[in-house]
């Protein structure tokens, strides 16, 4: 279960997933041969219009969704079409392509780094994480961000560092930050990543929400 702040304009979205084996164990296994392969049947589509409502979901709570601060899917939309997105494990990967596909921001942490209960709501003005192996911060002032009990760990931006996944990871929690306005967007793009993950093997199920 998880809790989502009170927020009309969010479309409450969010999953996990079990891993029969460890991801480091998943070699190069993927449920699709290319992302743009995948996009030929895929049940979602992004759109100009579904960028801007990403943006003025994160733009709500103060945050300025561009530049560095721009949402994940944008970044992810460049990455596939210069070819410099690496593969990195079926949990990620999954994560990925549908975010590319849908244009829809998604967050995927390992559960066993994460420390129940997790809760969505805004950051705070002094609230920060490392994102990166490199120990790099991303400030997360009016940001919506999913929470565990050690505080802020993923956002429609970057995730934390310390809730990532690795190798040794076997079950995840996926959230997707879905405007309301596009809610029939971000439930078929729930759906799709369930199908995905559960074609690879894994045992994916929405998680319930309460306010």
């Amino acid at each position: 279960m998880i809790t989502f702040e009170a927020n009309e304009s969010l479309h409450r979205a969010a999953f996990t997933t079990r891993f029969p084996r460890p991801l480091g164990e998943w070699g190069e296994e993927r449920p699709w041969e290319s992302f743009t392969a995948a996009a030929a049947s895929a049940p979602v589509e992004r759109s100009e219009d579904v960028r801007k409502a990403v943006r003025a979901l994160l733009r709500e709570g103060g945050h300025k969704p561009s530049g560095r601060g721009k949402p994940s899917s944008e970044y992810l939309v460049r990455a596939v079409e210069e070819g410099t997105l690496p593969a990195i494990n079926l949990a990620v990967d999954v994560c990925n392509l549908v975010s590319w596909q849908s244009g829809l921001p998604m967050s995927v942490v390992d559960l066993e780094r994460a420390e129940a209960p997790l809760a969505v709501r805004l950051g705070g003005a002094e609230d920060e994480y490392v994102f990166n192996a490199s120990g790099q911060t991303i400030r997360l002032a009016g940001l919506l961000c999913l929470w565990d009990a050690a505080g802020p760990c993923a956002n429609a931006v970057k995730d934390s560092h310390r809730t990532k996944t690795g190798e040794a990871t076997l079950e995840t929690c996926t959230v997707i930050w879905g405007p309301a306005s596009h809610a029939e967007q971000v439930e078929r793009a729930t759906a799709w990543s369930i199908e995905l993950l559960g074609a690879a093997g894994a045992e994916a199920k929405a998680l319930r929400s309460r306010e």
